[in-house]
């Protein structure tokens, strides 16, 4: 597998997952080429390009699948990807994402002009934090792909990230929802510390339900806390979240590791955030990807997904059997409120490396008990293409 590029490996994978939401494969692997640039072309037995931040082995890609509640593609596509320059560097790199959005404005109509409203607020010669811009693209059956910009709150330092949030909301006449997100999800003293404005994401159409979304990273945190930050929006089960993440964290009391995160999605019009997701970084709180997966399809039976979605989801994915590392299932998230309820799981592509399971890590017989009665899948079997 060594022989083959990036892109040949992350298409391979891409195609896969197309199939298994009924996507057309065409688009994607027009618009993964494009995002990659010339670092696609290089072997895997080179290392990356870029140490991108999308992915522990720097693979600047990760995919995820979309269990949805009430839409009538009930499994969609998403990819998470970082474009990279000629000459990749921090600020290269944004450039390079903004000449991806001006040509995907024109082949595909994307509205920008919210994006233009705040793409300056963002700018700078001298980014820090992990990255500038990301882009989201998710792909549907018999429809166009749909685009999301992530703009990073830190990227002037963390000290800046909430004046930068706070005016781009103001531009966006959403600035009295903000006030309601801080009020429940900061922990006193905490913001910048271990509360964190980690993402500032805008949806690139103009349909009713485009989404201003806001991520905020909460380390040291207790499922209590998200709970709270999700009593920001009304009409939700905020109590479901505490059992979410007992069950994704296997029982884990103050999630120490990576960070749990939380996101709001404002849409215009609205005084205070529609809708909350959290996401458990599973990675960090699993032995391997065995565990992972036992937890990730109880939870998908719990909330009345078909969990052999997944099992296909990892076959174009994984190139190894589940036990023998950790990080192929990344996160995992729980959406609640309009516009797309549901359940999401993010898989790492695993490009570069795999990292090795954790034999200090408890059984899973002191897991939460639910889990306990959780089928155990099979390997997968090696891509075919292996």
């Amino acid at each position: 597998m060594d022989e083959l590029s990036l892109l040949e490996r992350l298409d391979l994978q891409l195609k896969g997952l197309c199939e298994i939401v009924g996507a057309d494969p065409r688009p994607a692997g027009e618009l993964l080429t494009e995002l990659l640039g010339p670092a696609g072309s290089r072997p895997l037995s080179e290392p990356p390009a870029w140490p991108s931040g999308i992915a522990d082995d720097h693979t600047p890609i990760e995919y995820s699948v979309a269990f949805n509640e009430s839409e009538p593609d009930r499994l969609t596509l998403r990819i998470l990807g970082e474009a990279l320059d000629t000459v990749p560097s921090a600020t290269t790199n944004m450039s390079a994402a903004r000449r991806f959005i001006q040509a995907q404005a024109g082949r595909f109509g994307l509205a920008v002009s919210r994006f233009d409203q705040v793409n300056e607020l963002f700018a700078t010669d001298d980014p820090r934090g992990d990255f500038g811009l990301w882009h989201s693209m998710v792909f549907r059956p018999g429809r166009r792909p749909e685009f999301k910009v992530y703009f990073n709150p830190e990227v002037k330092g963390v000290h800046r990230a909430p004046g930068l949030v706070a005016e781009a909301l103001r531009r966006l006449g959403l600035e009295k929802s903000y006030d309601t997100a801080l009020e429940y999800a900061i922990r006193p003293g905490e913001l910048g510390r271990d509360d964190r404005l980690t993402f500032f994401a805008v949806d690139l159409h103009d349909q009713p339900h485009a989404r201003v979304k806001l991520y905020l990273s909460h380390y040291n945190a207790q499922a209590r806390d998200v709970v709270r930050a999700a009593r920001a929006v009304a009409g939700i089960e905020a109590d479901e979240i505490a059992e979410f993440c007992a069950l994704a964290g296997g029982g884990t009391v103050t999630f120490a590791g990576r960070p749990l995160v939380g996101s709001y999605t404002f849409l215009s019009g609205q005084d205070r955030p529609v809708g909350y997701s959290v996401y458990v970084p599973i990675r960090s709180y699993v032995r391997d990807d065995e565990q992972a997966y036992r937890r990730v399809t109880g939870l998908l039976e719990r909330y009345g997904f078909d969990s052999g979605q997944l099992d296909r989801a990892i076959d174009a994915v994984a190139r190894r059997p589940l036990r023998d590392g950790v990080g192929l299932i990344a996160h995992v998230s729980l959406r609640l409120g309009p516009p797309r309820p549901g359940v999401t799981v993010y898989l790492s592509a695993e490009a570069y490396r795999v990292d090795p399971p954790r034999p200090l890590l408890p059984s899973l017989a002191g897991e939460h008990p639910e889990l306990r009665m959780a089928a155990v899948r099979p390997d997968p079997t090696i891509a075919r293409s292996e």
